[in-house]
């Protein structure tokens, strides 16, 4: 119980943290004409609550891929969906096609930061408190230290509440698949290889995507420039 207890306190020190840094500014706030990483995330709700799948990725005139142009995998892109759609049911304006370009408003950063906080609550947190409190050796004191150490990380909370990312999210599937590969080499020996196997995989080609995706993005930005001169 009193472990428990130790562990409240610090999911909401951390929680206490993370709203700290976003009543700050946000990377581009009013700085014309692109508006930094926050505008890119609010502009990738725009796009794929607006467009057809096949036309998330491909520069259309519907969809100008040097304007924040969709770069991540398809994983990031139907988050990006999922958050459209409540952004839509609470103000249309928000992901408007085309004249919600460089959107500003108290009301809609108060909406993206809660994005990241309830992607915290519900991916993050609960991968590292199952990873610091069971598949960590030492005592109590020890694991509930390592949890404090995860939440109150401050590389990762300005990046997320500050700057304006989701870098959380990849971290706590790091977590989660590490966790189950764990637990299946534990508990399930007999299934051990085909899942750990298969969950490995998909972490790999997650990764993978995310570096071709950047990768592709510099190159064709790249010749693009060349061409251009």
């Amino acid at each position: 119980m009193q472990t428990w207890s130790l562990v409240s306190l610090c999911v909401l020190l951390g929680l206490a943290a993370r709203w700290g840094v976003s009543l700050n500014s946000y990377s581009g706030a009013g700085k014309t004409p692109m508006f930094g990483d926050y505008e890119a995330q609010r502009h990738w709700q725009e796009v794929t609550y607006n467009l057809p799948v096949q036309e998330w990725y491909f520069n259309t005139t519907k969809n100008d891929l040097n304007y924040w142009g969709l770069d991540y995998p398809p994983l990031t892109a139907y988050h990006s969906l999922i958050c459209a759609f409540v952004a839509k049911t609470i103000n249309p304006e928000w992901v408007e096609l085309h004249k919600s370009r460089g959107y500003e408003s108290p009301a809609h950063k108060l909406f993206m930061r809660a994005t990241v906080l309830v992607a915290d609550l519900l991916i993050y947190i609960p991968a590292v408190v199952l990873y610091c409190l069971y598949l960590t050796e030492g005592s109590s004191k020890k694991k509930v230290s390592t949890l404090l150490c995860f939440l109150l990380y401050p590389g990762l909370i300005l990046v997320d509440y500050g700057h304006f990312q989701y870098p959380l999210c990849t971290s706590a599937f790091l977590l989660f698949i590490y966790s189950d590969i764990i637990i299946v080499i534990c508990l399930l020996p007999s299934l051990k290889v085909s899942i750990s196997l298969t969950l490995v995989l998909i972490l790999i080609d997650y990764i993978k995507k995310c570096i071709l995706y950047k990768l592709y993005c510099l190159v064709s930005f790249k010749a693009h420039t060349i061409v251009r001169v």
